[in-house]
Order: structure tokens, then sequence, then C-alpha cells
């Protein structure tokens, strides 16, 4: 085997009391796209760090090109050809596509920032990349996927070897993933050493040469990719056999709790009907931007909507009053749990505890003991991994911070759970263990009106399958009836309802 380009060996790194890292190893080679891999709370996240030169190790190495690289400093980091492109960039709005990719690296002439210099550098760049931006365009407004372009760039403007792209598909749609993926496939033709984090297995086996396993901070295992299946990464990922990602129990359908008639809101959905009832899970699919989550957040109350109405067990639900759904039994799971779902700051006792200040209030107070009995009874049930329920939210694994936005609103005892992306950025252990959650609460009568991009979760978990596109019900698919093909072809256009 050739060199590498850059080699982890040893890697420890602890916080506190706490081990992040416990012997981690890591080989890249040029020309490569090797797949980083593990549940959350795995280590890769702080690995990750190290090469971006946020963290500095407490013991091991780091060599790039066979010399020690400098930890510690992020601008040393790139310095030295290292870059990592996180799943949210954080480009400056304000500023155009083209001084983005050179911001504190000004091309200049004669004394004076060259801007034309900097345009043509940035179009060179972008066409390397196979896509097409206007340099001079602001980056306010850009998609995820063209900010994340725009990274690469930046990557390639400064010459980088080692290229590290974390969940760069999470928040994006199948074909903005595919484009992101191609991007990655130039760089290694370039002869570029690609990290490309990511939970999703289907990408690891169409995209990635290597892969590297990590588990409780270390490294457990490593191959060729093409020598591997998915079941076998799985199984090294968490430590024992997954025989079921999925385990859905046979539905015992009751009664309409759920009723959404003739439902629309002007540019966002159109005439919207269906229902859901006890026992039954129901998926909105569809493509990104078909309308899902506007419909589900008008169901809830948290947006308006312009004519039809929402019935709770035959009731009619007040249009955009959150409060009302909630009192009726109503709870909501945002697809973005950090900006909706959570206090990121506050701990797991307050956000998970929240939902229920009026049941534990006593005479007008708030008693700590009260919301600790709430959360661990929550953090018990879900198997929350954390080192108190003190422990600040933002420094949990998004694994785990799903199941506090979980655990906020079960502990509401609701009857209606509505549901959107349950599984967006968690490793797959976890996603067992969040199915096998929505699939126990079902057997026990509630109902679940759940928005999933993921197929195979659609088709694993749902009852009945609502194909929605451009904000119109295409199709409403049974169970034994639904497939990814059936699915994709509703979502596209090329089936109708019928």
């Amino acid at each position: 085997m050739q060199a590498p380009v850059l080699e982890v060996r040893g890697a420890i790194k602890r916080f506190g009391g706490a081990s992040a890292l416990s012997g981690a190893s890591l080989r890249l080679q040029a020309a490569e796209i090797h797949a980083l891999l593990g549940e959350n709370g795995a280590g890769k996240s702080t690995l990750l760090k190290a090469l971006a030169g946020v963290h500095r190790l407490d013991a091991g190495e780091i060599t790039l090109h066979g010399h020690a690289f400098e930890q510690g400093s992020t601008k040393r980091a790139r310095e030295q050809g290292v870059t990592v492109i996180y799943q949210e960039p954080s480009l400056f709005p304000d500023l155009t596509l083209a001084e983005n990719v050179f911001v504190g690296r000004q091309l200049r002439r004669a004394g004076r920032v060259d801007w034309a210099a900097m345009r043509d550098r940035a179009a060179e760049l972008f066409a390397r990349l196979g896509v097409t931006l206007d340099p001079d365009r602001r980056a306010a407004g850009l998609s995820i996927a063209d900010q994340q372009i725009v990274e690469i760039a930046k990557a390639l403007s400064i010459d980088a070897q080692v290229i590290v792209m974390d969940e760069p598909t999470a928040a994006l749609s199948a074909l903005e993933a595919e484009r992101l993926m191609d991007v990655a496939r130039r760089l290694r033709e370039r002869g570029s050493a690609v990290v490309f984090v990511t939970h999703r297995l289907d990408e690891v086996f169409a995209l990635c040469d290597r892969y590297t396993v990590m588990r409780d901070g270390a490294t457990v295992a490593d191959g060729i990719v093409a020598d591997s299946s998915p079941a076998q990464i799985v199984q090294l990922m968490v430590g024992r056999e997954l025989t079921d990602l999925f385990p859905k129990s046979p539905a015992t359908i009751g009664k309409v709790v759920l009723a959404v008639e003739h439902l629309t809101s002007r540019g966002q959905f159109e005439d919207i009907s269906f229902d859901v009832c006890a026992g039954e899970i129901v998926a909105l699919a569809g493509l990104v931007g078909s309308g899902r989550s506007e419909v589900v957040r008008a169901v809830f109350g948290v947006d308006p909507y312009d004519s039809g109405r929402v019935l709770l067990h035959g009731e009619p639900l007040p249009a955009g009053d959150p409060r009302a759904a909630l009192r009726g039994g109503v709870a909501l799971v945002p697809e973005d749990r950090r900006q909706q779902g959570l206090f990121m700051p506050a701990s797991i006792t307050r956000n998970v505890a929240v939902t229920v200040l009026d049941r534990i209030r006593r005479r007008g107070l708030i008693h700590r003991r009260d919301e600790r009995v709430v959360a661990d009874e929550w953090a018990t049930t879900l198997q929350l991994k954390h080192s108190g329920l003190d422990e600040p939210v933002e420094q949990l694994s998004g694994g785990n911070q799903q199941k506090v936005v979980l655990g906020k609103w079960l502990a509401t005892k609701p009857r209606l759970l509505v549901i959107d992306e349950p599984t967006r950025g968690i490793d797959v252990g976890t996603k067992a263990e969040v199915h096998r959650l929505l699939s126990d609460l079902a057997a026990e009568g509630l109902a679940v009106l759940m928005v999933s991009s993921e197929l195979p979760e659609v088709l694993g978990m749902a009852d009945r399958v609502l194909v929605m596109r451009e904000g119109r019900l295409m199709q409403e698919l049974s169970r034994t009836d639904a497939t990814q093909e059936r699915i994709m072809l509703a979502a596209t256009g090329q089936a109708s309802v019928g």
C-alpha cells in the first residue's frame, strides 16, 4: 500500500473526566473517498476537530506526508492543506461568493484587492467542480447545498490535500446529495483525500473506496467498502448484530383521531384531506419542498391556513393555535431539533419538563425535584446517554438530542404524535431505538403522523403512505402496496390519486 497522505495513531482526548477519544486511528490515501462511520458519540466529531485544529490531542500523533501535523490551530490546519466542511456552512451572507471563497486571503495586485481576479478564479473553481454558480451573487439566500460547494471551492483555492465532509448530505434533497457526491468524485479524480462522514450506508456503498469504523472513542475496524456489506458495517458500528432496523408491530387500527379536510394555504399546499387513526402510523412522503412540513405545521397550529379544517376526535381544532392543539393531546416533534425543538444551552431536565410545567406547578411554583422526576422517567425510558440531567443538551450527540425532543413531547401524554424527520442525522443504532419506540407507542393506541424523506423508513414503519408533490396530495398507498418505485413515481408527478 502506498504511503498515506495523513495518518492518525493512538489518538486520546479527554474532556474533564470523560474520554472522547481512546486510541483512535485513521489512515488516508491520496485519490480516495474514505467513509468515517460510527454511532453518535463514537468520537468522530472529536477526531475531525483535531484534524481541523480546533482540538489538540492529549496523546497520540497525527502525521501529514510523514511529517508531524501541527495541532491546535485552525489557521495552521488550513495552511497545511487540511480543511473540514461542516454540515452547516458559515459563509458571510452579505459578501459575494467570490469574496467568501477568498475571505481573509484576498488576491492583490499592486497593493490593491484584485476583484476581477478573484471573480475569475472563483468561476474557474466552480467550473472545475462541475457546478454553475455566479461569483458575483451574494451568499444570502443560497441553499445549503450551494453553500457547501462554495466551502469546497474555498478548500481548492488553498490547494487542500485532505478535505473532510462532515455529514454533508444530512439536510439535502436526493438530487442535491447526488450532485454533492459527484463533486466528491471530482475531488478524488484530482488526487485529493476526501473523508466522508455520513449515517447513510447507501451513500457509503455508492461513493466510498475505504471505510473506518469508530465506537466508544476508538477505531474498531477499517477496510475496503467493496469487500464488505451494510449488515457487516452496521454490526461493527453498534457492537452487536442489529437484526431489525424497522421493528414494526402489526397495527390494530382504532377510531379516527385526526381528520384533515380540504386544507389549503396559498402558495404552500392545496386541498389536502386525510385522516389518522388510533394505533396507526401514517407517513407523508415526497421530495423536499413538496409541502409536507408545511401541512403538519398547519395541523399543529404553528402556521395559519386559508381554508379547510382540522378535526381532533371529531371536534374542530382552532387554526393557528398551538396551545389548543397541545391541550387537545397533539404533540409536534419538529424537523429542526436545534432551532425549533430544544433550548440548546438549557439542561436536559429543563428541556424535557418545559411542556408539562402547568401539570407540575404547585401553588404557582415549579419545584426542581418535580422537573427531575419527569426528566428522569423519560431519560430512562428512552435510554438517554448523558453525564447527568443537568447537562446542557448542546453537549449531547445528535441522537440523544432527538431523544430529548421526543421525551419533551411524550411527557405530555399525547393522543396524536406528529413527528417530522424522526431520525434525520442520527446513527443507525439510535434509529432502530426510535423506530421501536414509535412502533410500541402505536401498539398502545397512539396515532402517529410522520414526515420522512428516507424511503426505507417510510416503507418500514408506515401503515399508510400519503405522497405529496408541489403542495398537492398525489396518491395514497397501503403498506402492502407501497414500494419505492410507486412512491417516487407519485412524488415526481408520474402517478396521481387513484
